[in-house]
């Protein structure tokens, strides 16, 4: 059966005058918009791809990223959500790996499409928003007939490939199934006193080819007939208006997008009572900025996690269960614990947050591991990677990743690791400590170290290089690079941001950058970042 695709089709049966979609002065009705995403599943098939096929959708938060996903689905294949601050180097990668035939993209970043093109199996273009040179547009590409129902999938059929990088800066494909992804957008309410319904209005800030917008927001919203307001770019202003005016009711964001708000001249000014719900992930949120949130607007502001990997939502704080500087409580149908080296339950505290100074971290400090019907099937084509990431209940390392869609494997529970370290405490509350990696996360990305340096490698001015992250009070975090420049080379600290900028999304790029005379190396020649950020060794 096909879970996203048959759930929407039931909401559009109920509610089919319902504004599922309402952006600017537009409105689209649920009937509308089924018809539409008919058009594009019809003309999809019509270009030849067929069910499984994969299909990249490089848009920002615009009406035709939700048509084109739906579409998509309808038409049997999965999506391939890219971020549209990617230029070519970084989309040619997700294209060639995940063997996408087909791309919806803005017609401004066509370009980077058709430049990498020839490396890829990418056969068909559509542009959004304009004409480019290499693509149909998106209005003439929609057949004249809407596709007669869909395609059916299984479950454990991948509905969508998202791109995450691993340790090495290389980005995975991570494989959501219509399993995973099902069972999570009837499960995204669970975290709200009442789930979405009809009377809710979405703010839709966050990202859609990031798996919380995707899920927890687009989905879960059109899932249970809401109507949801896409933003194609972040303005505090823009967004307190649109609650306002609009009178929202559900927020999702990440902890930049509050710090912004708190810090809006004026922001008192704005009456956001109509907001019942208000949930910060993609990072921890710092306790001021919930405290100044809560006192300017009288609601209550809300922390969870997750990852793309299990679609996204593991943990929640709910308006009736809630800790501050906790990520909450495991939601209803999935399993977590925190574990040593040894894949044995650490101790758990009696209540938290503690006082990190009254405690050994030692003793009470593991990883983050989950179990459920949201994590991932595995890592597309990356067989140790998937080894890594999955154990089974005895310990043991999965034989192979069977993902948790039917909570376990013949030998016991399979566990997800997340690679995030943290503590529990006797109710169920799960605090995050530390990455395990060198990950850094700033604004809610992910950027992962090795691969700006691989780029910066590559100019011409550069001897050596390393990136780190440091304390930044907007982001949590910002990207600074270390670079030793060659003798000769002209070079300046704004070219190798200006560099950077051109070469890979923005919020990746350094906007701190070093130069020095050397790099502090271990004997085996191993960076000692630790020194970098002006910390003690461990």
């Amino acid at each position: 059966m096909t879970n996203l695709v048959r759930d929407v089709a039931e909401t559009v049966e109920s509610y089919p005058e319902q504004t599922a979609i309402k952006f600017q002065d537009h409105e689209v009705s649920y009937e509308g918009f089924w018809h539409r995403t008919g058009q594009l599943a019809q003309a999809l098939a019509d270009a030849g791809v067929e069910p499984g096929d994969r299909v990249g959708v490089y848009l920002p938060n615009l009406p035709q990223f939700v048509t084109s996903y739906y579409g998509v689905l309808r038409a049997g294949a999965a999506v391939v959500p890219m971020n549209p601050q990617y230029k070519a180097r970084e989309i040619g990668h997700m294209l060639e790996d995940s063997g996408a035939t087909a791309v919806i993209a803005l017609s401004d970043l066509v370009p980077f499409v058709t430049g990498v093109q020839d490396e890829t199996s990418v056969e068909t273009i559509v542009s959004v928003n304009g004409d480019a040179e290499g693509a149909t547009p998106f209005d003439e590409f929609l057949a004249a007939d809407s596709f007669d129902g869909y395609v059916e999938r299984d479950d454990e059929d991948v509905a969508a490939q998202p791109y995450t990088s691993g340790t090495t800066g290389t980005p995975k494909g991570v494989l959501l199934t219509h399993g995973n992804l099902g069972w999570m957008t009837r499960h995204a309410g669970d975290i709200l006193e009442e789930d979405y319904g009809p009377e809710d209005r979405l703010l839709g800030v966050l990202p859609l080819f990031h798996i919380y917008g995707m899920t927890v927001v687009m989905n879960a919203g059109l899932y249970n007939g809401s109507t949801y307001y896409p933003l194609p770019e972040w303005d505090a202003e823009t967004a307190l208006g649109l609650i306002q005016s609009e009178e929202l009711t559900i927020m999702h964001g990440v902890p930049a997008m509050y710090n912004d708000i708190v810090n809006t001249p004026g922001a008192d000014e704005y009456d956001l009572s109509s907001l019942r719900f208000v949930n910060s992930g993609g990072s921890s949120c710092p306790v001021e900025v919930i405290n100044r949130f809560e006192e300017l607007f009288g609601v209550q502001l809300n922390e969870g996690y997750g990852l793309t990997e299990t679609s996204p939502i593991t943990h929640a704080n709910r308006p009736d269960a809630r800790r501050k500087g906790s990520i909450g409580q495991p939601i209803p149908g999935v399993d977590a614990k925190v574990v040593d080296e040894d894949f044995e339950e650490v101790p758990r505290v009696e209540e938290g947050p503690i006082d990190e100074g009254e405690y050994d971290l030692d003793e009470i400090v593991g990883e983050i591991v989950v179990s459920g019907p949201n994590v991932m099937k595995g890592y597309h084509d990356r067989p140790g990677a998937n080894e890594e990431a999955f154990t089974e209940a005895d310990g043991s390392p999965a034989s192979e990743a069977s993902g948790t869609s039917e909570a376990g494997t013949a030998s016991g529970k399979t566990w997800f690791h997340t690679e995030d370290l943290g503590y529990w405490d006797e109710d169920d509350f799960f605090y995050v400590i530390d990455r395990e990696k060198h990950m850094i996360v700033t604004g809610g990305y992910n950027v992962y170290p090795r691969e700006v340096e691989e780029l910066l490698f590559e100019h011409e001015g550069v001897a050596d290089a390393a990136v780190v992250g440091v304390p930044d009070e907007r982001r949590g975090e910002t990207v600074k690079a270390f670079i030793v420049p060659r003798p000769d080379a002209d070079v300046t600290p704004e070219e190798i941001k200006e560099y950077c900028l051109e070469n890979m999304a923005e919020y990746k790029h350094p906007r701190e950058v070093e130069f020095v005379e050397e790099l502090p190396r271990t004997t085996t020649g191993k960076v000692q970042k630790f020194e970098l950020r002006g910390e003690e060794a461990e």
